[in-house]
């Protein structure tokens, strides 16, 4: 695949670099926003410089690059020229069963280079990062400064002024907390802060930065950090150096007011800790991640194919750096995803509910970490309402909702969506763990869920849905579905919490609503979109929790006669939300996908959606909302919600098993 952009340095919604170009030196290297992030690389083979990353100096030879491979935990670039074959790999150890390895703001980037000729070649690796990554707008002035940690130099940088938390919003870059750039020992490095031009002049001319920083006076547009790596002569064994790149951003999140440091951050760790254990345990967890990449990319293959796994490794990354984990002041875990390019809200019910495969497969206790600000959101006094809240703020300030009035008003929220949303996701946690603890601890909230939906749930009034894009929609019937599977889960929970009676009432409820559905929303060799529109039809991807909760609540008759009309309706890059308009959602595109029995028929559904990604024109981070006849993206880049992906390793319950354990 060629994807339309490849992580670099993907951490959480502010510390997160990509490639937007088919090659690495093919343009500069930009934050998932499209803002300048800066950071660029060279190779100096036998004398001479060649670009490898970014593209700010265009009269540079460029190494050209050979190949690209992308993997959950690792991006790499092979280049080749001058006798000289040099790999740089992009390490994250985003390995979702270890929190405090998950959490760490730090990526390694690998060097290797060999001859490929019969000659030895000096080589020497240069790296830069610029003052955009630690400014909102580049008229912010920054300061750096250099450290020694155990004897190994370390250069930061960030802004003079500091303004922690202090703005909120969606098109916003990091302002506070600083950049650090090490190496992965002393020996052969030279460091320097200052001038970019100042530094890349003095490696192009030795091989060496200058022996003297720049950085006295804040500025604007500067100072950057490098740091020069001498490989010395490269023989046909490969030479192989790493560096660090690492963010710490002193505080995270602002939850009711409160200031939360990141998980690795609870126990009074600092920069220094941050390296220091990451240099230590660099190849313990590199050989982890080498084979938990090759583990998942082999089991992604075994149950839906090559193209669905390279959508879903795609996404790997992607997913986890929407999010911040951060420890609250008990030391309780809280994973808050942001809605990236879409309003900017934290903590996003109906974000949270798209990307829940992938929690629900990886780390059943990140979930939790999720789910717990809203629920604690929902039993304080000031929410008010018989349904779900949407959200808790504008990230990174998780205040109070925000969308549709908020606190103060009905209008413009969704009620049935959330309350449906919450409780499935309950039900499943309730699964993967084999017990509901969790879920009891809130029982009247749930129960007041549960209710509404009883009352409201079988046929909506005109409300939004998590498709708000498509705005409000009355007599819903795929909304509708999602309100009866809800009921059912919570028959389930009633059940596991010792609440009998209600688990036969709510059960009873759910399979009725069900029989009445049939009747609302058939028409010929398929569903409606709406039980009062005619000649209409829609995606009915909630369907798939019938499945993988064991509801059994509608005809396995009703998924395979969808599935069957989807397959007559696909355009080009994929299938179509509804026949309202060609745009599509491609979470929902696999949710819909692993309706089908037949494997056939699911990678029909994926091929589309992978030509997308292959072919699309918009380079941006996986937008999950595109057109299916043109590929463009119609709005959303870099979502969370590309963790449902994974929602195809959820219909196999040993790989759930395997995965969650």
């Amino acid at each position: 695949m060629r994807p339309p952009a490849v992580p670099l340095v993907a951490h959480d919604p502010y510390f997160s670099i990509w490639s937007l170009s088919d090659t690495l030196n093919g343009e500069a290297t930009k934050h998932w926003t499209g803002k300048p992030n800066t950071i660029t690389a060279y190779a100096r083979i036998d004398g001479k410089s060649y670009r490898i990353m970014g593209r700010d100096r265009g009269n540079q030879p460029e190494l050209p690059q050979k190949r690209l491979q992308v993997l959950p935990t690792r991006t790499i670039y092979d280049f080749s020229g001058a006798g000289v074959a040099l790999t740089l790999t992009f390490f994250t150890p985003a390995l979702p069963d270890d929190l405090d390895v998950l959490s760490r703001p730090l990526t390694y980037l690998e060097w290797s280079a060999s001859s490929s000729d019969t000659r030895d070649h000096e080589v020497a690796i240069y790296f830069d990062a610029s003052s955009d990554l630690v400014v909102n707008t580049p008229d912010q002035p920054t300061l750096a400064a250099r450290v020694q940690i155990d004897g190994l130099p370390v250069l930061r940088l960030g802004g003079k002024e500091q303004p922690v938390l202090a703005k909120r919003g969606d098109d916003l870059r990091i302002d506070w907390g600083y950049l650090y750039l090490a190496s992965d020992r002393a020996q052969g490095v030279t460091t320097f802060a200052g001038d970019r031009a100042t530094a890349r002049a003095a490696f192009d001319a030795t091989g060496e930065l200058p022996a003297t920083d720049d950085f006295v006076e804040p500025r604007r547009g500067g100072p950057s950090l490098a740091l020069a790596l001498n490989l010395g002569k490269v023989a046909a064994s490969p030479v192989s150096r790493y560096l660090m790149l690492a963010y710490d951003d002193l505080y995270a999140i602002e939850y009711f007011e409160r200031r939360e440091r990141a998980w690795w951050r609870r126990n009074g760790a600092t920069a220094a800790d941050l390296i220091r254990s990451a240099r230590t345990e660099h190849d313990a967890l590199l050989a982890r991640s080498r084979r938990f990449d090759a583990d998942l990319v082999a089991d992604l293959t075994k149950i839906g194919g090559a193209k669905y796994a390279d959508l879903a490794v795609l996404a790997y990354r992607q997913t986890l750096a929407a999010h911040k984990l951060v420890a609250d002041a008990d030391g309780t875990a809280l994973y808050f995803p942001k809605e990236n390019f879409s309003n900017g809200c934290i903590a996003t019910v109906d974000v949270i509910y798209p990307g829940a495969p992938f929690t629900l497969l990886f780390s059943p206790r990140l979930l939790k970490a999720q789910l717990q600000p809203v629920m604690d959101y929902s039993r304080m006094d000031r929410w008010r309402w018989p349904f779900a809240p949407h959200d808790l703020g504008t990230y990174p300030q998780a205040n109070g909702q925000v969308y549709g009035g908020g606190e103060r008003t009905e209008e413009n929220q969704m009620p049935v969506e959330e309350s449906g949303n919450m409780l499935i996701l309950l039900a499943a946690l309730a699964k993967v763990e084999g017990n509901a603890d969790y879920a009891a601890r809130y029982w009247p909230q749930l129960t007041r869920w549960a209710d509404y939906l009883q009352e409201k749930g079988l046929d909506p009034e005109n409300q939004l849905s998590t498709d708000d894009f498509a705005g409000h929609l009355a007599h819903n019937a795929n909304l509708s579905i999602k309100a009866i599977l809800a009921l059912g889960a919570y028959a389930q929970l009633a059940a596991l919490t010792g609440h009998p009676q209600d688990a036969a009432r709510y059960r009873a409820t759910a399979e009725d609503f069900a029989k009445k559905w049939v009747g609302l929303a058939a028409e010929g060799d398929h569903y409606k979109l709406a039980f009062d529109k005619e000649g209409t039809w829609s995606q009915k991807y909630n369907l798939v929790w019938d499945q993988i909760l064991g509801l059994k609540l509608f005809p396995a008759e009703i998924a395979r006669k969808e599935i069957a009309f989807y397959l007559t309706k696909q355009n080009q890059f994929g299938l179509p939300l509804d026949n309202r308009k060609d745009y599509t959602k491609l979470d929902w595109i696999l949710w819909t996908a692993t309706l089908a029995e037949k494997p056939a028929d699911f990678e029909k559904f994926v091929a589309p959606a992978w030509q997308f990604a292959n072919e699309s024109a918009s380079r941006v981070p996986l937008t999950d909302w595109y057109d299916t006849k043109t590929a463009k993206q119609q709005g959303f880049q870099a979502r969370s919600v590309v963790g449902g992906l994974f929602i195809k390793m959820l219909s196999d319950p040993a790989m759930w098993k395997k995965y969650s354990k």
